[in-house]
């Protein structure tokens, strides 16, 4: 299997198995020890490639234990610290890491609860493990760009220098990513104010700002929006626009300094049938979905079914042909995928261009129909 298969693998056994693990453990035991197999590919049951509880006395401790030591071509190449899953992952959970680092040839530390993987080095003082991984890796949320990161970790194609060119890369796209997924869901003034300088033409006042910030939280959202369903049209090679998951119409400030408030969008006549309003969000994660498998079926096959809890994406109008469920009338949603016996796995996502990371099991599911 690629590495693709492999997460996704290990991310079906961490959605099943998480809420049965009760200590660290079962932990190393169900998850940590099967990933180093079965994900990175090193024998846990050899001890010249996976050391446990290796130990390596640092000034007065003595006799402390990392729990694995990963070798490779003899020397220490990766060292791994493990909790409970569900435990917050911290820098004070990571201190035999930052102990340990400098006294050996590690050049890469990897701090994890089984589901979250925090992977460490030692990019602003050398020998010293940095106090922000470089790289996080959630298995119920696999961000593909991250795929190939982890494949360089992997024994058939371990790439230390590779990696650490790609990790002061990764630590700050990361770091971007997270200060822009914190604004577009509560936008701070400070950060407004990197538009509104360019955007808008009177006197700044403290009201103007208050007034701009809803605003350009909403040009935000739009933009990535307008991204999303530019790349749906090219998927579906139709020259029409995908429909718009606008919330409203941008507000616009006046040459008096006073703001516009936008006016609220006309609500849309709900479908007749079954009672139920199929929101926008749901219509573009079906267009999303068709896109993904437009080159296996006739869009037009792939169709959607609103229901009291959440929306289905079927083959055919077919309620028993699932190929996702849309868990979205909730603060955290879900799609959901399925796998050969139509269990249920739902993968949590903020943003709606996170399905396409889903597209794997997705396409899976509608090959399985295809071939009946």
């Amino acid at each position: 299997m690629g590495m693709t298969d492999r997460l996704s693998a290990m991310a079906k056994k961490v959605e099943q198995t998480k809420s049965q693990i009760l200590t660290e453990e079962a932990t190393k035991t169900s998850i940590v020890m099967p990933f180093i197999q079965q994900v990175l590919g090193y024998n846990v049951f050899d001890i010249g490639e996976v050391v446990p509880e290796f130990i390596t006395d640092v000034g007065i401790k003595k006799g402390e234990k990392i729990d694995y030591a990963i070798l490779h071509e003899g020397e220490v190449s990766i060292l791994i610290e493990c909790k409970k899953v569900g435990q917050p992952l911290s820098l004070e959970s990571a201190s035999q890491l930052f102990r340990y680092f400098h006294v050996t040839n590690a050049r890469i530390a990897i701090l994890t609860n089984g589901q979250h993987w925090h992977f460490y080095t030692d990019l602003d003082s050398k020998n010293k493990m940095d106090s922000k991984p470089f790289m996080e890796l959630d298995l119920l949320a696999i961000d593909p760009v991250l795929v190939p990161q982890v494949a360089k970790v992997a024994k058939e194609s371990f790439d230390l220098d590779s990696v650490l060119m790609a990790a002061e890369e990764l630590k700050y796209v990361s770091a971007v990513k997270k200060v822009m997924s914190t604004q577009m869901a509560d936008m701070d003034a400070d950060f407004a104010s990197l538009f509104i300088g360019r955007i808008y033409g009177g006197r700044i006042t403290a009201k103007v700002r208050e007034q701009m910030t809803p605003i350009i939280q909403t040009g935000l959202k739009q933009f990535v929006a307008d991204q999303v369903n530019e790349r749906l049209t090219r998927a579906l090679g139709s020259d029409a626009p995908a429909p718009s998951t606008h919330e409203s119409s941008p507000a616009e400030p006046t040459r008096t300094g006073e703001i516009k408030k936008p006016e609220a969008p006309e609500k849309e006549e709900q479908s007749p049938g079954d009672g139920f309003e199929t929101t926008q969000d749901e219509v573009q994660a079906h267009l999303i979905i068709r896109a993904i498998v437009g080159d296996l079926v006739a869009i037009d096959r792939v169709t959607i079914r609103d229901a009291k809890t959440y929306c289905a994406v079927i083959l055919d109008d077919n309620n028993r042909l699932p190929l996702a469920r849309l868990w979205f009338n909730r603060s955290q949603r879900y799609v959901g995928t399925f796998d050969e016996s139509k269990t249920e796995t739902r993968n949590p996502i903020q943003h709606l261009e996170e399905i396409y990371a889903l597209a794997e099991p997705i396409r899976e599911s509608l090959k399985r129909y295809l071939d009946r």
